[in-house]
């Protein structure tokens, strides 16, 4: 019998789940028998995100880059997951096993035996060799380029992305490193995503985990695009998916191998124990929430927002990200899509537009600025400050799979405050949202629950900002750490703790459903509102108006 929670039982047995985010890394201990989390720890990578400079340089990056240094993910595993058991109190003999997820796509190059390039001396002084990652957006242009020679030739697969692949993604990407800096992809032996290569390091084994390769490598039914596609694309691609990319593909929950002598040493766990095969922070989310039935939406909301949800049909949803066959759970086709930018909005406004005064304000109540904002406006009836904002300062992934779009906020005046932006940008995103959940009501794939985990949930302004644009009910994960949990459990289940995925989120995972329902008068108030919301979308985001193309040119012209 499972101790009580908070306890820890002589019989009690644990896995180790680690969530790679934007910033940070985060450990968890967790038991197996009922999913209680025990405790926790976080390692911020010391070289965080460099998005303006080269850290080894100190020289410039051109607009839209977003790079990372890899060693900084061995980092999490030396400090957090260490700091994690001991302050879980537990015997590290008990762990059975550890499970890792990550931001996707984040891709690095690496040579044979998994080293980055980094981390050879003679490169490590060129952007390419670095992590690229998943807001790396420089690749737009060779997205355009693969959209474009795709729909002229037909490719099957296209249509299972929406229509649309993704400057986010491995091909764009790697096609960017080919064109800017041939020599590092000559030298590079794997394009590996970052979920696999922390794998690769704790294991010793490289193993393509299948998340990763469906959603962002395009591998579908068995197979990547045809050397005579991405010859089309540039001679010196043609190999791309058979020389860098295709490697031995590991199923969700599967044991990618055992926890080395060497990562034993970093960690403090036993050698041998269970290490389940990488993930996507998003997809490894949904057993933690519950969220695996055909409907059931989850958004996991953070500096960006992932949607991912099952069903029982296969059909193209105009803008998603992609559909996989068993891509969140076997037996199921898994969709995805997202917005590029929703904490990172709501972040990048307080950090560079809010006056210092309301600094002082917050500080003088003894809160933080986010919740002094939030509580100013939050008692404004709705499209009271006038305002209608786009959610683009990041890009649009979907439905629209276009970064070269930005952000706009209409309607300011010498009276608008900054609060009532800040809730216009707010209420941005869940009309972002909304446009995802009826493209795909649209497409017929029906979403009928919407259920949140990440950071973002934290606020209830913001989420029954969604319940009420959304027209649902709001259900909230009920954990702190909703991916680390579902890396815990996918370890489970590699371990052989449980028999399948499901079977475990079933007994580990943990939702409180309903917790927002919409408001009448409000959700009325947002039709009104939305709708002015997707008059703009369309008009700057499907051709009518391409002066944020044009901008963003300019900028990248002054910038060189």
């Amino acid at each position: 019998m499972a101790a009580e929670p908070g306890t820890i039982g002589p019989d009690d047995r644990y896995v180790i789940g680690i969530d790679y985010g934007t910033l940070s890394g985060r450990a968890v201990v967790v038991r197996v028998s009922d999913g209680v989390e025990l405790a926790s720890a976080t390692h911020d990578y010391p070289h965080a995100v460099m998005d303006t400079v080269l850290a080894y340089t100190g020289k410039a990056l051109p607009p839209e880059w977003a790079l990372q240094v890899p060693s900084d993910y061995v980092e999490v595993l030396k400090t957090a997951v260490p700091a994690a058991v001991a302050a879980a109190g537990i015997d590290p003999a008990a762990v059975i096993g550890i499970g890792t997820d990550f931001t996707a796509s984040t891709p690095l190059p690496v040579i044979a035996d998994g080293t980055p390039l980094n981390e050879l001396a003679e490169f490590a002084d060129r952007p390419h060799a670095y992590v690229k990652l998943w807001k790396h957006h420089a690749a737009q242009g060779q997205a355009d380029r693969i959209n474009r020679v795709a729909a002229e030739r037909n490719e099957t697969w296209l249509p299972r992305y929406g229509g649309l692949i993704s400057s986010e993604w491995e091909f764009a990407k790697g096609l960017q490193l080919l064109e800017e800096d041939p020599e590092l992809y000559e030298r590079m032996d794997h394009w590996v995503e970052a979920a696999d290569w922390i794998v690769w390091q704790l294991t010793g084994r490289y193993v393509r985990n299948a998340c990763t390769a469906g959603y962002k490598g395009i591998l579908q039914d068995g197979e990547y695009p045809s050397r005579e596609f991405l010859a089309a694309l540039n001679p010196a691609f043609a190999g791309f998916a058979d020389d860098k990319v295709a490697h031995e593909i590991g199923q969700l929950g599967d044991a990618a191998g055992t926890l080395s002598a060497r990562a034993a040493a970093w960690t403090g766990l036993p050698a041998g124990i269970a290490v389940s095969v990488g993930n996507v922070d998003a997809h490894v989310t949904a057993p933690a929430a519950q969220a695996v039935e055909p409907g059931q939406m989850l958004a996991i909301m953070g500096t960006s927002t992932c949607h991912v949800m099952n069903s029982d049909i296969l059909t193209e949803v105009p803008g998603m990200c992609g559909v996989v066959d068993g891509g969140i759970v076997s037996g199921l086709y898994g969709y995805e899509a997202g917005q590029s930018g929703v904490g990172d909005i709501f972040a990048w406004y307080v950090n560079n537009q809010v006056p210092g005064s309301y600094l002082e304000a917050a500080a003088q109540r003894g809160i933080g600025i986010h919740e002094h904002l939030t509580d100013l406006v939050k008692d404004q009836p709705v499209g009271g400050h006038g305002l209608v904002a786009l959610d683009w300062q990041s890009g649009n992934r979907s439905v629209l799979v276009d970064h070269e779009l930005s952000g706009v906020v209409l309607g300011t005046t010498l009276t608008t405050r900054p609060e009532e932006i800040y809730r216009a940008l707010f209420e941005a995103t869940a009309f972002g949202t909304r446009t995802i959940v009826e493209t795909f009501n649209a497409s017929g794939v029906p979403v009928t629950e919407f259920i949140v985990a990440g950071g973002l949930k934290r606020n209830p302004f913001l989420m029954q900002v969604y319940s009420d644009v959304l027209r649902m009910p709001i259900s909230i994960i009920a954990s702190e750490q909703g991916p680390a949990l579902g890396s815990a459990i996918h370890a489970a289940v590699a371990a052989g703790a449980y028999p399948d995925v499901l079977t475990a989120g079933r007994a580990m995972g943990k939702v409180d459903r309903a917790v927002y329902v919409p408001n009448a008068e409000a959700a009325d108030a947002y039709d009104r509102l939305f709708a002015e919301y997707a008059t703009l979308h369309d008009y700057f985001g499907r051709g009518a108006n391409e002066v944020m193309h044009r901008l963003k040119a300019m900028k990248r012209e002054a910038a060189a």
